[in-house]
């Protein structure tokens, strides 16, 4: 049982993914088209940016429900640069990713330094920032932009569009970063059990509020790319988007709770999601039914991740048991 479990965790999203396609395949013909799936690989370009910064989040045991308020905010602030202040494209994209940073620094800092717990927390700033994007606009689409600024979100390089390319590079940075460094290591730390990983040294605040600031700072290099893609800063742009991000990574095997999941899992809940979405629009399924499924595939993600957590404490229950019947045969009889 426990190494049907080990396989399905590793290889079940890959295989539902390949389900997927081989169904939306067989339903429409424009499915498998190279525009089609470079449709599908443009579309899932934000997401997987927004992801990264997500997983490093929920490893910690949080969750940051702010993710469409950043891209929309970032967007906004980077196209009133390139608009009113007239300063250019580039000080325009960096004054739109210190956004998102200065986003995701006030969420670290409230979930530290004010210990306001994770859902709160991102959810008010959710709707401040959210605010703030119609009080900068007056409720109005800004566009105008400079020409060149339309490669970032929707230039190719060959017969890959350039927003593939930067994910691919944000996604090597979060899987090295969670791999191969200190910081990776201990994010699973603080998500496995954050007041042991607290005696043993690890600084938890420090290590949340790079988390959170690092997360502002991918969602607002997809907010950058989404507003090079519609060419218009618009105050209402990705309303729902942190769902989509949330339901990915959990499909990917992060563990809701923190501190378990492989980040190429995530990889595979990006995708799916992307397939799902893409195929559900050539089978021109209404939106609202779209909202119900994606909901419904969300609603399925947690439940089985705790179910497997309730599977672990199970598995590690019965181990302890067993170490201690062993101990106790072994335990030498008084008088002996």
């Amino acid at each position: 049982m426990s190494s049907f479990r080990s396989v399905a965790s590793r290889f079940g999203m890959a295989l539902i993914l390949l389900l997927l396609v081989v169904y939306f395949s067989t339903m429409s013909e424009a499915f498998l088209t190279q525009q089609n799936l470079t449709n599908i690989l443009r579309q899932v370009a934000m997401l997987g940016i927004a992801a990264v910064g997500m997983t490093l989040v929920i490893l910690t045991g949080g969750i940051d429900l702010s993710v469409g308020s950043t891209l929309a905010l970032t967007g906004v602030v980077a196209a009133l640069g390139m608009t009113y202040l007239d300063i250019g494209i580039i000080p325009s994209i960096v004054l739109g990713l210190l956004t998102g940073v200065a986003v995701g620094l006030v969420n670290g800092l409230a979930v530290t330094a004010l210990r306001i717990p994770p859902l709160i927390a991102t959810l008010a700033m959710l709707t401040a920032a959210r605010g703030v994007c119609f009080i900068l606009t007056g409720g109005l689409p800004i566009f105008g932009f400079p020409s060149g600024f339309a490669v970032i979100g929707r230039g190719m390089v060959g017969i890959v569009p350039v927003p593939v390319i930067i994910m691919v590079v944000m996604m090597a940075i979060g899987w090295i970063l969670l791999n191969h460094t200190k910081y990776g290591r201990y994010l699973y730390a603080i998500g496995g059990n954050q007041e042991a990983a607290r005696l043993s040294g690890v600084p938890v605040g420090r290590y949340l509020i790079i988390s959170y600031v690092i997360a502002g700072f991918f969602s607002a290099v997809a907010g950058i790319i989404l507003l090079s893609r519609l060419n218009t800063g618009q105050p209402n742009t990705a309303t729902g988007f942190e769902m989509d991000v949330i339901t990915a990574v959990v499909l990917g095997g992060i563990s809701i709770a923190g501190g378990e999941g492989r980040f190429t899992g995530v990889i595979f809940g990006v995708l799916l999601i992307g397939v799902l979405s893409n195929g559900m629009t050539l089978l021109n399924v209404q939106e609202y039914y779209q909202l119900v499924i994606k909901g419904a595939v969300l609603f399925f993600a947690v439940a089985l991740d705790q179910y497997n957590l309730r599977m672990n404490e199970v598995s590690r229950g019965r181990v302890v048991h067993e170490t201690e019947s062993k101990a106790a045969v072994l335990k030498p009889m008084p008088g002996e």
